[in-house]
């Protein structure tokens, strides 16, 4: 059987790339948050955000791709210490969100201080690019290397640019969500902020409990 061309091998690594990252990534579940804790944002301050959010994580993913393992190996770090701490994130956004301050309640309908910048944390960490997203791409990369390594050049650019799109897709979806914060209401934006929270103290303690599983499972393999 002849051996797959640099081009078949280069589009092969884009379609899987956005087939295995894209439901991972899954930017849906952004979008209400990103709606809740723009709700005070104009429209080109929005725009922003979603702007460099998409940035940051493309970056983030590139940078694992690349160097992730010799960084984890380098701190000492594991995948499931990544989940905890994406976890702890996300908890501790989660609850700002579903308990703001006593002034939030009193008028400012977002939780996070409008001068804040949200578009890295938690946008683009641990939301868009979180701890399962890097997680694959360092397994990726690791399997690239090890089953490609006389035509990794060509497996590393189709990563590449599946990844670009996959983030591509996610500010979409990020724009699109916008329209949400012009025809919600104050109050209507405050309940579905209190709900997002709740939603992500949970998946925050999901990754949480997923990385402390895992972690074990590790010590005792």
């Amino acid at each position: 059987m002849e051996a797959a061309g640099p081009v078949e091998i280069f589009n092969q690594a884009i379609v899987l790339t956005i087939v295995t990252l894209l439901p991972i990534m899954n930017p849906f579940s952004t979008a209400p948050l990103f709606v809740s804790l723009t709700a005070d944002y104009d429209e080109k301050r929005r725009n922003r955000e979603a702007r460099l959010a998409c940035i940051y994580a493309f970056g983030l993913l590139v940078t694992f791709l690349l160097l992730g393992a010799a960084i984890i190996d380098f701190f000492g770090i594991s995948v499931p210490g990544i989940r905890v701490a994406g976890g702890l994130i996300i908890s501790v956004i989660g609850f700002r969100m579903l308990l703001p301050p006593a002034t939030a309640q009193n008028g400012d309908r977002n939780p996070v201080d409008s001068e804040v910048e949200i578009a890295f944390t938690p946008l683009a960490m641990p939301s868009i690019a979180g701890p399962g997203s890097l997680s694959v791409v360092i397994t990726a990369a690791s399997q690239i290397k090890a089953n490609r390594p006389e035509q990794f050049e060509f497996v590393y650019a189709g990563v590449t640019v599946g990844m670009a799109f996959t983030v591509l897709i996610a500010f979409i979806v990020l724009r699109g969500a916008a329209w949400l914060a012009r025809v919600l209401g104050p109050s209507a934006l405050d309940a579905m902020t209190r709900i997002f929270g709740f939603l992500l103290v949970a998946i925050g303690m999901q990754f949480l409990l997923t990385g402390i599983s895992d972690f074990f499972g590790l010590a005792h393999a």
